[in-house]
């Protein structure tokens, strides 16, 4: 079964296809009947089969260059986004061309900006490959690069013209990739879908054996999600920031890990035990809500321990935080409904406690 989702408003409003094992030209190529040249900007870290497949399905007629980044988020730079930039300079790219990122979060941040950014604005496309992507950054038009002094510090807020999710890219998708995805879907969960709550404590042995039905409806269920709080809140002022739930402390354990040996969905995975237990020392959650979400992660085989990561180590990634405002820290915290909201009113002491 195919399924079509909807994200964004007015001229900005977009698809986001999810589809099984087949895509169908038509599916893609309706997006680029209007574009003459394309830049696919894929990473070497994407297998060649799935490159294949899509270079395959774009119609003969148009021109089509690839780019490709080494992969990893030491690629989300400033060097790797002046690099795409000259290209599309030396190609002559113009407004009626097009970018299509083939790949995971990394690949589709620095495409998206390259987007939003040259000729102040030019088409890109979302082909995602990794579930974290698909169930995340590939939705919501947020574009970014990293710097030496935080994560997604540069960045724009522009949509994609259309998202292609397929479940044949997860294939082929390492483990440990596919359980950060699963750190992100689960987040959905604890933030106010209750009824992908339900299918993750209910099937978790069908999600790690990627049973394709299932996971068409943990992506569904996720992108709805998102879909819906990113279309009322399309510049995160409000609403989209319970989307962060788990972000600070998981960009803190990400940046003092400098974006070694732990993925994003695992540090998220972590930050997220850690605003729950926030959470908890907060009253927000009594102890069976923590011991929900504890018991939702491990039947998924998500590492929840932290421990080895200090509040004084983590404390100056939190105060350059995107999420600092007036000088003041913001949280996303849980309630007793599995519902998220945003504050500032916490006591330092209970982040202490939590991480000690």
């Amino acid at each position: 079964m195919i399924k079509s989702i909807y994200a964004g408003k007015g001229k900005s409003k977009y698809e986001i296809l999810i589809t099984g094992k087949n895509i169908q030209k038509t599916q893609l190529n309706k997006y680029l009947n209007k574009n003459r040249k394309i830049l696919l900007i894929t990473d070497d870290g994407v297998p060649k089969l799935h490159l294949k497949k899509i270079l395959r399905l774009i119609d003969k007629k148009k021109k089509v260059f690839v780019h490709t980044l080494k992969k990893g988020e030491r690629s989300k730079s400033i060097s790797s986004y002046e690099n795409i930039l000259h290209e599309l300079i030396d190609l002559k790219f113009d407004r009626t061309d097009c970018l299509i990122a083939l790949g995971g979060g990394v690949v589709g941040d620095v495409t998206g900006f390259c987007a939003a950014t040259y000729l102040r604005g030019i088409d890109y496309i979302q082909i995602p490959t990794t579930l974290l992507a698909q169930v995340d950054s590939s939705v919501g038009g947020k574009t970014a690069i990293n710097t030496a002094h935080g994560k997604n510090l540069i960045g724009s807020f522009y949509n994609p013209k259309f998202v292609l999710i397929s479940t044949s890219f997860l294939d082929t998708l390492p483990l440990n990739q596919f359980k950060s995805g699963l750190g992100e879907v689960v987040k959905y969960a604890f933030i106010g879908n209750s009824k992908l709550r339900k299918i993750v404590r209910d099937n978790p042995k069908k999600i790690l054996s990627k049973d394709e039905k299932v996971l068409k409806l943990i992506i569904e269920e996720s992108i709805k999600t998102k879909s819906q709080v990113v279309t009322n809140d399309e510049k995160e002022q409000g609403v989209r920031a319970i989307l962060n739930f788990g972000h600070t402390f998981g960009h803190a354990i990400e940046g003092y890990s400098n974006y070694k040996n732990i993925t994003h969905g695992a540090a998220i995975t972590l930050g997220m035990v850690i605003a729950s237990k926030v959470s908890l020392l907060e009253g927000h959650i009594d102890q069976s809500q923590m011991t929900q979400v504890l018991e939702i992660l491990e039947s998924l085989e998500l590492d929840t321990n932290y421990q080895k990561y200090k509040y004084s180590d983590l404390k100056k990634y939190f105060i350059s935080d995107k999420k600092v405002a007036d000088g003041k820290l913001n949280l996303i915290l849980i309630d007793k409904n599995f519902k998220a909201f945003k504050t500032d009113k916490f006591l330092n002491k209970n982040i202490q406690k939590a991480m000690n």
